[in-house]
């Protein structure tokens, strides 16, 4: 979803896009300014023509973390797809002359866990005065802020070969392609408003567009370096979020409905702690290097991914 944003975003500046893939490099169609080179994570190999050719290599590559129950096997799965991808991207740094300038890598705001004090047993109980997360706080001991941090781990002798890296802590992507906005919507279509458990928990946000500039402006701004939050200024509950959709898409003609905490846990198992977790994240470090939001409040973000045709 998010490289598929990107990709067009660079193209209409003109850039030349390769495209890592598993498959091979003639099973799709090559641009002028658009090709594919072929990687393989789990066997280690990676075109190393396409890493003599680039300037910036951008690391997107991972399992859906909300994609599946999560099992044993499908944990070590959302690991392994981003922490041996880093691992391969320094690997063939190392064996390649190359003339990359920067590394550029998504991780989650699953680094930081929940707000403190906002649950008891059942996901319930108010919101507490938050001061938002930034960058410097430390990883949360959870299987998320685990990965991120195996995830950061993985591609950080990056900077010790002299390249600039930049890793973006990403929020809920709100895009209509994809993502968490996609499943909302579904009960919307049916005139309801889903709320997970109280709604009182906060969602950290950012929308699509904004994320793929993000990624562009860590391109050419050269004083972009470390570790930035991707989430737009404004985070909401789940509630405010749920019904600004709704509202939205249905204007009066829905009913808001509250998804008891219990049935989100008999349906999704410890997936479920994640719906119902509150995480407040600040902006301010990205927004102090520069960059503009082209949507820092929910209701027009919302507005122009429901009422546009993507």
């Amino acid at each position: 979803m998010i490289g598929t944003a990107l990709t067009q975003a660079l193209l209409e500046k003109n850039y030349r896009v390769i495209i890592l893939s598993r498959e091979t490099r003639n099973s799709k169609p090559q641009t002028a300014n658009l090709s594919y080179s072929q990687w393989n994570i789990k066997d280690q190999t990676i075109d190393n023509e396409a890493i003599a050719k680039a300037d910036y290599i951008i690391h997107l590559a991972g399992a859906g973390v909300a994609d599946k129950r999560w099992t044993q096997k499908r944990k070590q799965e959302i690991i392994d797809s981003r922490v041996k991808g880093g691992e391969l991207i320094v690997k063939a740094l190392k064996e390649t002359t190359n003339n990359v300038k920067a590394v550029l890598s998504s991780s989650g705001i699953g680094w930081y866990g929940p707000d403190p004090r906002l649950h008891d047993s059942v996901g319930q109980g108010s919101i507490p005065n938050q001061d938002p997360f930034t960058e410097e706080d430390p990883v949360y001991d959870d299987f998320l802020g685990q990965t991120c941090k195996a995830w950061e781990k993985s591609l950080a002798p990056v900077a010790s070969l002299g390249k600039r890296f930049i890793i973006f802590r990403t929020g809920m992507v709100l895009s209509t392609n994809g993502g968490a906005l996609k499943e909302f919507l579904k009960p919307v279509k049916f005139g309801i408003a889903a709320i997970m458990g109280s709604g009182e928990q906060i969602v950290s946000w950012i929308h699509i567009d904004d994320l793929a500039r993000l990624y562009i402006e860590a391109i050419e701004n050269t004083k972009i370096n470390g570790v930035y939050n991707a989430v737009a200024p404004n985070p909401v509950s789940n509630e405010k979020l749920t019904l600004q959709l709704a509202r939205t898409k249905k204007r009066k003609f829905f009913v808001p409905v509250h998804v008891p905490a219990f049935v989100l846990k008999a349906m999704l198992g410890e997936l479920s702690i994640e719906i119902l977790k509150s995480a407040t994240i600040s902006c301010r470090k990205i927004i102090e290097a520069g960059f503009i939001f082209s949507y820092p409040s929910i209701g027009p973000a919302i507005k122009d991914l429901v009422q546009e045709k993507r």
